[in-house]
């Protein structure tokens, strides 16, 4: 499984964006029983889980971002995304999406989202 990250970008404090992670060469069934994840890595500070959705559509938040983001996910084109409104200059990081199968970890390649004040 190959997992391309995008949607990063450039924007003003207040603004939106919309990231999102497809993960090809997946068939449905394994997409389908699949947990999903952002992650993201600030300069300096730990990697940290900021939204996750699992195989049967729990979603889960940090708690800096409930309210602001929102994570879903699309079987039919084997992508996630992650919706993040009302940015602030400390959501700049790179974010990582992240799927787990079968006791086995995917990572993608990293976007980057800065958030200018």
């Amino acid at each position: 499984v190959q997992l391309q990250a995008s949607g990063g970008g450039l924007v003003q404090a207040g603004g939106s964006l919309r990231l999102s992670c497809t993960a090809s060469r997946s068939i449905l069934s394994v997409f389908i029983s699949s947990d999903m994840a952002w992650y993201r890595q600030a300069p300096g500070k730990q990697r940290e889980l900021v939204a996750s959705i699992s195989s049967t559509g729990r979603k889960n938040y940090e708690d800096s971002v409930k309210g602001r983001f929102a994570i879903n996910k699309d079987n039919t084109k084997r992508t996630w995304y992650l919706q993040m409104s009302g940015l602030k200059p400390e959501d700049t990081a790179v974010y990582y999406c992240n799927s787990v199968y079968d006791g086995r970890t995917f990572w993608g390649q990293g976007t980057q989202v800065t958030v200018s004040s």
